[in-house]
């Protein structure tokens, strides 16, 4: 797929897949930025994919504070001319981060912080590049939910994650008079760590992070002009194993 001369941009790009799905744009001939709460290491991933020959600048955003995203979006437009596809990928379980996995003894401040990363941070991106990709009549938002938002699992990153799929849709009722489209995907076990591979799925696998990457390329090609809306699962069947 080509992507010569679009720009994309996504949170939690120092690492995993968002990286990864910039890259793969940067090799397609988009102009990509990237964004992530740790300044170094975004900052070292923008200039690999220079290195590559790639165009991409690395800025420190904490999804939280809606003047560092808007700092952002106004470099990427600065420099690229305008946001094309925004994935929002940052996001984490706050039971892994914390070390609280039981919610009823969890510190206020660990959902708050769940909530905030995983949610309330791509509303207000989502927010950041809206209006220009209505008002340029085209745009794609990719949100990343999870598995955990269909079935169930931790309160609080379900209840995000669910949120991801209602944002989607929301986006996708606001944006469809001006040719934006939003997307959710769902992914179930992705081999980004080892605990992954344990997992119980339909097929008895993991999903590779290519194979999720792949399937968001494609949702922001013109391939799938006709698709918004909706939540992709792709979690090897984990939805349908639950009560099995």
């Amino acid at each position: 797929m080509n992507f010569k001369g679009k720009t994309a941009i996504a949170t939690g790009a120092a690492s995993g897949m968002a990286l990864l799905f910039l890259q793969k744009m940067a090799a397609a001939g988009a102009n990509v930025v990237l964004t992530d709460v740790n300044q170094d290491a975004v900052e070292a991933a923008a200039e690999e994919i220079r290195s590559r020959g790639g165009n991409a600048i690395g800025v420190a955003v904490d999804v939280r504070n809606y003047s560092q995203i808007e700092h952002a979006v106004n470099l990427a437009t600065e420099k690229f001319g305008g946001v094309d596809f925004l994935m929002n990928s940052a996001g984490g379980a706050a039971s892994r981060i914390w070390s609280q996995p039981d919610f009823g003894t969890a510190s206020i401040e660990s959902i708050e912080w769940c909530i905030d990363v995983n949610l309330k941070g791509a509303v207000l991106f989502s927010r950041a590049v809206l209006k220009q990709m209505c008002e340029r009549r085209s745009g794609v938002i990719i949100n990343m939910g999870s598995i955990d938002g269909v079935i169930g699992g931790s309160i609080d990153n379900g209840a995000a994650k669910s949120g991801m799929i209602g944002l989607s849709r929301g986006l996708a009722i606001y944006g469809a008079p001006y040719g934006v489209r939003s997307v959710c995907v769902s992914p179930g076990p992705v081999l980004t760590r080892p605990a992954m591979a344990n997992m119980k799925t339909l097929l008895g696998h993991a999903a590779r992070p290519d194979e999720v990457v792949e399937l968001i390329m494609f949702l922001c090609s013109d391939k799938a002009v006709s698709i918004t809306g909706c939540n992709y699962q792709i979690d090897g069947g984990r939805s349908c194993a639950t009560g099995s």
